[in-house]
């Protein structure tokens, strides 16, 4: 990897949006680190993509932080972050219904990890005034709207903290004001192992809006971060 260009990690990076963000922030010339939890399949994404590749069940958030203390330790301090990994509840997991394990698995993966590597590696990158974290999250995670009314509980609840995070940290770094930017982005339903192959959008249109976020020119005065997008428009929370 070329050590001048910008350096960028991508979770979820061996499939589906994160393998498609990763293929692009390439093409744009950065250098990637793909994070996956499965090693045949991140070796085999690195080898196709020409990139580094790191390992790590998720679920296990000492062992997420270990893997992104080493990440930053080997490869610097990254421009770039882009959060791309999530699973699905069960499909009967309401409230009512819900086990203790299936609520932990998906918090676990869909919001703990989220906040363990913001936590991790994000300090560095607020101090060096030159961060951009974009976060899939999703629209069933929405306040307003269809997004908490009911169903898949633990998936939604989950995607509504990664939203309330994302808008935290955005605020509790300046907006943008000092370089550091966080975001968050509805792929909607896409053709990825979890959307499944009849989905109506392609994973090419999926990412779209975080390979954007991650390249966009961005002027503290006139542009904004902190949002939620969806298709380089801004929705509600």
């Amino acid at each position: 990897m070329d050590s001048q260009a910008r350096l960028a990690v991508v979770t979820g990076g061996s499939r589906g949006l994160g393998y498609e963000v990763a293929k692009s922030l390439i093409a744009n010339g950065d250098r990637v680190v793909i994070v996956s939890q499965d090693i045949a399949r991140a070796k085999k994404a690195a080898n196709e993509l020409g990139c580094e590749s790191q390992c790590v069940d998720l679920a296990d958030l000492d062992a997420t932080r270990r893997t992104f203390e080493l990440i930053q330790s080997k490869y610097g301090v990254p421009q770039v972050l882009v959060l791309a990994h999530g699973v699905m509840s069960e499909k009967m997991s309401k409230t009512l219904r819900t086990t203790t394990e299936e609520w932990r698995r998906v918090m676990a993966i869909n919001l703990d990890s989220v906040f363990v590597a913001i936590n991790t590696i994000c300090p560095a990158m607020a101090q060096a005034r030159d961060g951009r974290v974009i976060i899939f999250t999703a629209c069933l995670g929405r306040m307003s709207g269809p997004g908490n009314a009911g169903g898949l509980a633990p998936y939604r609840i989950s995607k509504a903290g990664v939203n309330a995070l994302v808008r935290n940290l955005a605020h509790e770094t300046g907006l943008g004001a000092r370089g550091f930017l966080v975001d968050a982005t509805c792929p909607n339903h896409t053709r990825t192992d979890m959307g499944g192959p009849d989905a109506p959008r392609s994973v090419e249109e999926g990412a779209k809006t975080a390979i954007w976020l991650a390249t966009r020119e961005f002027d503290p005065a006139k542009d904004k971060t902190g949002l939620f997008w969806e298709d380089r428009k801004t929705i509600d929370w």
